[in-house]
């Protein structure tokens, strides 16, 4: 904990006093220009990935960047209604579905129900990217049965049709699926690569992961 007390006081010391205005300026209220559903993966750090301020991102995670299907229920909805508020009340203009190279949640997906004995509400909460899996288990089988890919191919197929089945999800909430009818908001899936720092946007029209770099912007 000394190293996360020493982190405080060097905030205070350094980057606040650096962005001082700013944060005078947000102090009463926010207006975030998007809506960030990342993974609660340590090694996945939104700001520093795209380089914004605080104010900038309105940020939701969660094992494996899952955004639950819209259903009107009496639940306690914790993603479902940071999406919500994010939409209806900060109008935001834009979603980001951000997984990430290797995800443990994507992982557990082929785990068996031993390894999972202790995480039950874990393997509950995956069942949201069960959809994902089976696609990956249909591309990986050629017509005779045999497996066409494995280990880390596998790993990143399903990292990659996980971010496209959320972003199916996001499309069931009929708020957002006015503004997009309306061309009030944008969503978008990436696939970040820690190793090598690399984030790849998903193009719904090519059905492809492209870098995102200096000739894609």
């Amino acid at each position: 904990m000394d190293s996360l007390f020493k982190g405080v006081i060097d905030f205070h010391n350094n980057e606040y006093k650096k962005h001082s205005k700013l944060f005078k300026k947000i102090a009463e209220e926010q207006n975030p220009h998007t809506l960030f559903i990342g993974c609660s993966d340590s090694r996945v750090v939104p700001s520093l990935i795209t380089k914004t301020l605080p104010g900038e991102l309105f940020v939701v995670r969660n094992i494996a960047n899952l955004a639950p299907p819209y259903r009107n229920v009496s639940e306690f909805l914790a993603t479902t209604s940071a999406i919500e508020y994010a939409v209806n009340i900060l109008n935001v203009e834009n979603i980001v579905v951000c997984g990430h190279s290797g995800c443990g949640g994507c992982r557990a997906l082929y785990m068996n129900d031993d390894d999972l004995k202790n995480i039950p509400h874990t393997k509950k909460w995956l069942e949201l990217a069960e959809n994902a899996k089976k696609i990956v288990s249909d591309l990986t089988l050629t017509a005779g049965g045999k497996k066409r890919f494995a280990g880390k191919e596998i790993e990143l197929l399903t990292e990659r049709e996980n971010i496209k089945e959320q972003i199916k999800h996001l499309h069931s909430y009929p708020y957002i699926q006015s503004r997009l009818k309306n061309g009030e908001i944008k969503i978008y899936g990436w696939h970040y690569i820690i190793e090598t720092g690399e984030v790849y946007n998903y193009s719904s029209e090519k059905n492809i992961y492209e870098k995102i770099d200096e000739a894609a912007v």
